[in-house]
């Protein structure tokens, strides 16, 4: 039987970092981030962008491409794009890793991701207190909504993103997202 070396928050602070590297902690078991493809990163930019001018404009809060967050005690996330509001930025020391989930947390699938991992990512959010986490498909050029009562799948061209608790007003088509 295989045993597992878990670390503390500590530890996983301690750790050595290399470039291009990422880790995340889960339950203390260390999580190596793979290298993003340009599909990936070209679809976590664009969301990241309308997003961002969107809350800037309006003063709504703040987004964040690949940021750590600390969401219980040994486990640390690292969501492509997150959303956190105006009135938490200004209880966050910008020079830490934010603690508790990020209002809106958003996955972008690469090909190599298992959705078993996804879902534990999804249930972590929730359960740290994110009100959304958006996993966007880029291949499948499809987005599943998760609350924390259920998911609600977008599809198709005609579809549009919008979260009028967490940003109202805003809307983004899947057909400007994807092209």
């Amino acid at each position: 039987m295989a045993t597992k070396t878990l670390l503390t928050i500590q530890e996983f602070d301690q750790l050595a970092l290399r470039e291009g590297i990422q880790y995340e902690l889960d339950e203390g078991e260390l999580v190596t981030m793979t290298e993003p493809m340009p599909r990936h990163n070209l679809v976590r930019d664009k969301a990241a962008r309308f997003l961002g001018n969107f809350a800037d404009e309006r003063k709504l809060g703040t987004v964040f491409i690949e940021t750590g967050y600390e969401l219980s005690p040994g486990v640390v996330r690292i969501p492509d794009v997150s959303f956190v509001p105006a009135e938490r930025m200004r209880e966050i020391n910008l020079d830490r890793r934010i603690p508790g989930a990020p209002a809106l947390a958003i996955e972008v699938v690469s090909p190599n991701d298992l959705a078993e991992d996804l879902n534990r990512r999804v249930d972590q959010y929730l359960a740290a207190g994110s009100k959304v986490v958006w996993v966007i498909y880029p291949k499948a050029r499809e987005v599943h909504i998760f609350r924390e009562g259920g998911v609600t799948v977008l599809r198709g061209t005609d579809a549009v993103l919008e979260d009028p608790e967490i940003l109202p007003g805003f809307s983004l088509s899947l057909a400007a997202l994807f092209e």
